[in-house]
């Protein structure tokens, strides 16, 4: 079958996502949240996190696994820091919150802090360091997932993909933005290659024996049942420097655990140890810094935008005619969505049309 592609506005997948966040139970603002979220993520080109994630956001709070009311609180309060107990919501509202009040404490005191224990999966890790940017201060997010990733010398999956995001404002027409998994690859890329019918490259991931693996439906089986596990980056051993992934993964890991005596490792598996469906008690970690507290912001975005010119100037590999820094691509990938709409293939369509006949939105199915 030909995996055709079709596109479709922003604003239509904006809705569609709202509407389907608020035919189960979710109030229109946090619906609203979700949808921008999302769709920044398909906006920017990262299509891992955007709508191709919508129906294991809706499967889960039809589980139960998900409560479609935000009843996260804070349980630790000081000037500059706060701990949340996001009370098992919506990943993407309680992390929009929480990265607002760590903007919040930054305008005030130079410095916002926030742990977050108790959530579910927040969406794109970028686009809270993009809210910080928005608001002329750098800011960083991080967040611990489910055991999906092997320790250097080890084949069980142990460590979630957990992801670094970093963004600072320059004076260029796009922030600085780094948004990385610290493993090669994750799971919503596997999704991807899943839906567009390809193979994923060999080194990503490995089998209990420690074979690698390129087939995405074998992958995701395997890696469902724990007898596949993604690589931490650098791959599987010292000599590629897997043990530098490794230890990033596990500062990542603390930073969205131990500050908040939040879950980690296996307790996010999302089982309990008799095989009971669990919640996923996700831990986050925000940070914002207010860049006016050590310089005129207009000399910060001038100073990072010299360093980022000059990164691009330099000498380029035989072959290659460009240097990019993170979040050049994303910002030109988002010119041409903003003017052809969000790529939408065979596999996608056929959930989203899913969706649409359980929910009766009408966007796909008339």
């Amino acid at each position: 079958m030909t995996n055709k592609i079709i596109y479709k506005s922003i604003s239509s997948m904006q809705n569609f996502i709202k509407t389907s966040f608020q035919k189960l139970g979710v109030s229109e603002k946090d619906a609203a949240v979700c949808a921008n979220i999302l769709i920044t993520s398909d906006q920017r080109g990262i299509q891992s996190h955007g709508i191709g994630r919508l129906r294991m956001y809706l499967d889960r709070i039809e589980r139960g696994l998900i409560e479609v009311k935000n009843t996260s609180e804070i349980i630790k309060e000081s000037p500059t820091t706060a701990v949340i107990d996001g009370n098992h919501g919506i990943g993407m509202v309680i992390g929009f919150h929480a990265m607002n009040l760590a903007i919040k404490k930054a305008k005030v005191y130079g410095l916002g802090a926030v742990a977050v224990r108790n959530s579910s999966h927040f969406g794109i890790d970028g686009y809270y360091p993009l809210m910080a940017v928005k608001n002329n201060m750098i800011g960083m997010s991080f967040t611990n997932a489910r055991p999906a990733v092997a320790p250097t010398f080890s084949i069980q999956p142990t460590l979630g993909t957990n992801p670094i995001a970093f963004g600072a404002p320059t004076d260029e027409k796009f922030p600085f933005l780094f948004d990385a998994a610290t493993s090669i690859t994750q799971r919503g890329k596997i999704e991807v290659l899943n839906r567009q019918e390809k193979e994923a490259y060999e080194g990503w991931t490995i089998g209990n024996n420690g074979e690698p693996l390129t087939d995405p439906q074998t992958i995701l089986d395997m890696l469902m049942a724990k007898k596949a596990a993604l690589l931490p980056l650098g791959g599987v051993s010292e000599d590629s420097g897997g043990h530098k992934g490794y230890g990033l993964s596990t500062i990542v890991e603390i930073l969205s655990s131990s500050l908040q005596s939040g879950a980690f490792l296996f307790a996010l598996s999302g089982f309990d140890p008799q095989g009971e469906e669990t919640r996923f008690k996700v831990g986050h970690f925000f940070l914002a810094l207010n860049i006016e507290n050590f310089l005129p912001i207009e000399q910060f975005k001038k100073n990072i935008g010299d360093l980022l010119r000059e990164l691009r100037s330099v000498n380029k590999y035989p072959g290659k005619d460009r240097i990019y820094t993170a979040g050049e691509k994303e910002y030109e990938i988002e010119k041409t969505i903003m003017e052809k709409g969000i790529p939408i293939n065979t596999n996608l369509l056929s959930d989203l049309k899913y969706i649409d006949t359980l929910l009766g939105i009408g966007e796909f199915i008339s």
